[in-house]
């Protein structure tokens, strides 16, 4: 059975949440890809304060496709989480406590998580019509001209993820693997 969090992403929830846990999140979440990442990272580098309070959020990596008349979004699906590697460091050092995406994450960004205590998040990649469907609202904050890039405030109902990487550094994909290897056999 999921668990259900509901947003700001304290460290308390943050503490106990385990590798491959289900879980469904409620509540305010912030999108942001690379573009976004960059520029926020380079504010941070110049003493500017950020678009928004990052302290206990979550960052869904998504660029959602413009909605169809009637639709809140369009179709969300994460992207490649690896693109953000370069700047999550920084951003959890700042109190970012949760990201959504697919894919893995370098060790630079997993050392982050366990130091600060944040959790990496994947969400079904494929499945954005589907997870679109979670998102009762949406407003662009900041960055505008980056267009589906922009960082909008999102407001989601029960958006289902798994822990990729909980705060302890344990990796779903990392043993996924390990179960799965098969030693050579000699014949």
């Amino acid at each position: 059975m999921p668990i259900q969090i509901v947003t700001p992403f304290t460290n308390e929830k943050v503490k106990s949440l385990k590798v491959g846990e289900q879980v469904l999140i409620s509540g305010t979440i912030y999108t942001g890809r690379d573009a976004a990442h960059q520029r926020m990272c380079q504010a941070l580098e110049r003493g500017e304060s950020l678009p928004f309070d990052i302290q206990n959020q979550i960052i869904y990596y998504v660029g959602p496709c413009p909605p169809k008349p009637g639709q809140i979004i369009g179709s969300c699906g994460p992207t490649t989480s690896g693109r953000m590697d370069a700047y999550a460091p920084k951003l959890i050092e700042k109190g970012l406590t949760g990201m959504i995406g697919k894919g893995l994450r370098d060790q630079q960004v997993i050392k982050s998580m366990v130091r600060f205590g944040a959790v990496y998040f994947g969400a079904i990649g494929g499945a954005g019509a589907l997870i679109s469907q979670c998102i009762t609202n949406q407003e662009i904050v900041a960055y505008e001209d980056l267009g589906t890039e922009a960082i909008r405030k999102l407001t989601v109902k029960n958006l289902p993820v798994v822990v990729i990487v909980d705060s302890e550094g344990k990796n779903l994909y990392e043993q996924g693997r390990k179960k799965y290897e098969v030693n050579e056999i000699e014949i």
